[in-house]
């Protein structure tokens, strides 16, 4: 039985969110808003809560008993191409709580968890219109945050998208923007588009925690060294401080641990997504320290005996691989035909995979996102609002009549980013 403290049974009963508790009227877990996740690394300052992308569920359950090992909020998140309607996992946007809140009640978890919509990719008004319905479908199955993404339009539309789409997301939820395609080093964010993103949102009231960038990194397997430009990210950040902006990094798995601890101590990030170094670590392959997949000189992943899943296993997979005629970095979406395979397997197999996430996730928690012991701000900030809903960081700075349709149409043109190179830059 868990040691539940009275702090912690005060912030289960007055931190979660109306949808979680209409879900899970009787659960222990501490399922909260995303704003609570942000506030408390806030609050301890040059500190960053992981984002784990939970690509299958012994991944979630290893994340899990990282964040409680380092006492540190956690937000488990699955993004659009992952786990939307057209997904390539099993954990999916609408599945993701009940995994999240199980678990949690399994292990005794103590931690705040936010349950997170990672990516929630906007590319044209089909999309927008399917939004729509699609958003409050996702709250009503436990989504306590979500990012909106329309970098893929053009600032212009991005903005109007945001916008359009705000009065379906709740006011208390976390919320997270973002501002050009994660493409490597083409395509580099500027301060001018980001402030056009975020005053044209202010002038609005609609004020979001995370702001992600297109700061250098890319999704998935990195086989470049250029990385996260820590220069470029604490110059935009600088600009948006009037805004209380923080801000969210993605594609962290082929970023060595000192870019990202520079990231942490120069920049506002409050949350760094997780995704392709934990999959790769629950399968048993070898990864760098940072978790960056090792291939061999035939550009094939190197499995460790005796790790992840058993040889038989991966046998299987690398088979149906090559059937698809995938290369390694379509490896992910073997992700969806094999989750129930994996679970399948002997309890000890299924035990090594969540531990070796947990020992990975852990050691990034602690000694590189400097999140250890932050569990007790976010429970503070519960407890001191007596709420779910911790409200904005900030209030609105812009005039609204300077951020009319009209006026955003006019304002876009005095941009001059270079969007990079067309194609499907999707996670």
């Amino acid at each position: 039985m868990a040691n539940y403290s009275k702090d912690f049974l005060k912030a289960v009963e007055v931190g979660r969110p109306p949808n979680i508790v209409k879900l899970f009227p009787n659960s222990k877990a501490l399922i909260v808003s995303g704003k609570v996740v942000d506030r408390a690394m806030i609050a301890k300052g040059n500190a960053i809560a992981m984002a784990a992308n939970g690509r299958n569920s012994l991944v979630i359950r290893g994340a899990l008993m990282a964040a409680q090992r380092a006492n540190s909020p956690l937000l488990i998140e699955i993004a659009k191409s992952e786990g939307g309607a057209s997904p390539y996992c099993a954990v999916n946007y609408w599945n993701m709580a009940s995994y999240v809140d199980g678990i949690c009640n399994e292990l005794g978890i103590t931690i705040p968890v936010a349950i997170h919509a990672d990516h929630y990719g906007i590319k044209n008004d089909k999309d927008i219109k399917a939004a729509k319905v699609e958003i409050p479908s996702m709250f009503d199955a436990g989504m306590t945050s979500i990012a909106i993404d329309a970098s893929h339009m053009p600032d212009d539309q991005n903005l109007l998208a945001n916008i359009e789409l705000n009065p379906f997301i709740p006011d208390w939820a976390g919320l997270e923007t973002e501002v050009g395609e994660i493409k490597g080093k083409e395509g580099l964010s500027t301060r001018e588009e980001a402030l056009f993103l975020i005053q044209g949102l202010n002038a609005r009231d609609i004020f979001p925690d995370w702001i992600a960038l297109n700061n250098g990194t890319t999704h998935g397997i990195e086989a470049s060294d250029a990385g996260i430009q820590v220069e470029l990210t604490a110059q935009i950040h600088k600009a948006l401080e009037p805004y209380k902006m923080s801000g969210a990094q993605h594609g962290t798995s082929g970023n060595n641990s000192d870019r990202l601890r520079a990231i942490a101590a120069q920049t506002h990030t409050t949350k760094a997504n997780v995704a392709t170094a934990l999959q790769m670590i629950s399968w048993g392959l070898e990864v760098n320290d940072y978790g960056n997949a090792i291939l061999d000189a035939d550009k094939q992943f190197k499995k460790m005996a005796g790790a992840g899943v058993t040889e038989e296993m991966w046998a299987q997979m690398v088979d149906y691989a090559k059937g698809k005629e995938w290369k390694s970095g379509d490896y992910k979406k073997l992700n969806l035909p094999f989750e129930n395979r994996l679970v399948s397997q002997p309890r000890e197999i299924r035990d090594r995979m969540a531990k070796a996430v947990e020992d990975f996730a852990y050691g990034m928690m602690v000694n590189v996102f400097n999140g250890k012991d932050t569990a007790g701000f976010a429970i503070e900030a519960i407890l001191k609002a007596n709420s779910y809903d911790l409200g904005p960081k900030s209030g609105r700075i812009e005039n609204p009549a300077e951020w009319t349709n009209e006026k955003i149409a006019a304002k876009v043109k005095t941009l001059h980013g270079n969007k990079g190179p067309q194609g499907n830059f999707d996670d």
